[in-house]
């Protein structure tokens, strides 16, 4: 499908799920956000003003920074222009990720819901009085690895053995 070169304020609102008037504030707002008028006065958006839209609404609504942190946010992006395709792409791509891992937690849930565990007794009840009150385990501190012939090794990245959850 070929991308057009101007997309109407009408499109716009249906892209962003927003109403005409938050873009026309953040026209207004931020000084980087210019659209074209077409002989109407209608504001027609470039897909370079989209880009700048979608910053908009990342910083806006998903971070949710202030107007006047999100203009000293787009004034740097100014600056380091060359980063401003990349950054845009990358946004999109771990938005797409994060609504598919939505999607599958949602249908884990639904099939954990389906799944109904079977009680045998009122000794489960016990099990996890039991578990709770149970003292966590504490970290053991890093031990030093013993190699060949009693040579003392410590591991090259220790890191890796530390828990993550």
């Amino acid at each position: 499908m070929a991308e057009k070169l101007y997309y109407s304020m009408g499109e716009v609102t249906e892209m962003f799920d927003v109403e005409a008037s938050l873009i026309r504030y953040w026209c207004s707002q931020f000084s980087c956000l210019r659209p074209k008028r077409n002989s109407k006065g209608n504001r027609m958006f470039t897909q370079q003003d989209l880009d700048r839209l979608k910053r908009i609404y990342h910083l806006l609504k998903e971070k949710k920074m202030t107007i006047e942190g999100a203009q000293k946010a787009m004034k740097r992006r100014v600056i380091e222009a060359e980063a401003n395709d990349s950054d845009v792409a990358l946004l999109e791509r771990l938005q797409s990720l994060r609504a598919s891992l939505v999607e599958m937690r949602d249908s884990i849930a639904d099939l954990a819901e389906d799944v109904t565990p079977e009680k045998s007794s009122g000794d489960d009840s016990v099990a996890v009085a039991e578990s709770e009150t149970a003292p966590k385990k504490k970290r053991t501190p890093r031990r030093k690895l013993i190699g060949e012939e009693g040579v003392v090794e410590t591991p090259l990245f220790p890191f890796y053995e530390q828990r993550l959850f």
